[in-house]
């Protein structure tokens, strides 16, 4: 029986395309292609694809989840967003897939308005503060949710 191609989504919003120079003693000195490049190479490993998307524009990132209705999960870093965004928020809730938020900073230790995200009671699972490695961590659990319905 041959296993169907399983499609992740990799959604980064505002301001993560300055990973590697932005903020470095907050989020690291590794840059978002070499996210996607790990990414790429964790997904391919386990028989699936990812497909990346930035965008300093909120509406983008709505388009884009909107337009990959046949994808089979998405991890979305959405920055400051998560804070602000009802229409993310919504976006998010409409995808029927499962959608893993990651930040790499602990949020809950930074200042009082990033305590809360708009987004954490619509995705399916949260990693937060774990550095880049979070995005791994939130691929590997996709993979394995994704096989669970298989």
């Amino acid at each position: 029986m041959k296993t169907k191609l399983r499609r992740f989504l990799l959604v980064n919003g505002p301001n993560l395309n300055t990973l590697g120079t932005r903020e470095p003693q907050i989020y690291g000195t590794t840059t978002l292609e070499e996210i996607v490049t790990r990414c790429t190479a964790i997904a391919r490993d386990a028989g699936g694809e990812v497909t990346a998307f930035q965008s300093n524009h909120e509406g983008a990132l709505i388009d884009f989840l909107q337009q990959q209705a046949a994808a089979d999960g998405a991890i979305i870093n959405p920055g400051g967003l998560a804070h602000t965004s009802v229409v993310l928020r919504d976006a998010v809730a409409a995808c029927k897939f499962p959608v893993v938020e990651v930040h790499i900073s602990d949020v809950t230790k930074r200042e009082p308005f990033r305590h809360h995200s708009y987004l954490k009671d619509v995705t399916a699972n949260q990693v937060v503060g774990l550095g880049v490695v979070g995005y791994e961590v939130a691929l590997r659990w996709l993979i394995e949710e994704t096989r669970k319905q298989q």
